[in-house]
């Protein structure tokens, strides 16, 4: 498991990168209103909790999430000005 700091725009993120299988990694950065995942979580758990969670899919790093677009996202997310489509390193502003 890795576990870091990302910045952007002077930001500070954690970024999480946990080893499933040889196929794929667990990835989340959070920041203070919410979190970017990969497509191992699930988007409706996170619409049913409440949270400001957003998806990236096809990323095997950290680095891969920060360069992905969002592919899926909860109302909650909606709410804070996030877009489908929208670059990660836009969104992790609105998550600050």
């Amino acid at each position: 498991m890795i576990i870091k700091d990302i910045a952007v725009n002077d930001l500070i993120f954690k970024a999480v990168q946990l080893e499933l299988s040889d196929k794929g990694n667990l990835l989340i950065i959070k920041g203070a209103k919410g979190y970017i995942m990969c497509g191992y979580l699930n988007i409706n758990t996170a619409q049913k909790m409440g949270d400001a969670a957003c998806v990236v899919t096809g990323v095997k790093t950290v680095e891969d999430v920060l360069n992905a677009k969002i592919v899926a996202l909860t109302s909650h997310a909606q709410k804070l000005g996030i877009e489908m489509g929208m670059a990660v390193t836009e969104v992790l502003i609105k998550l600050s």
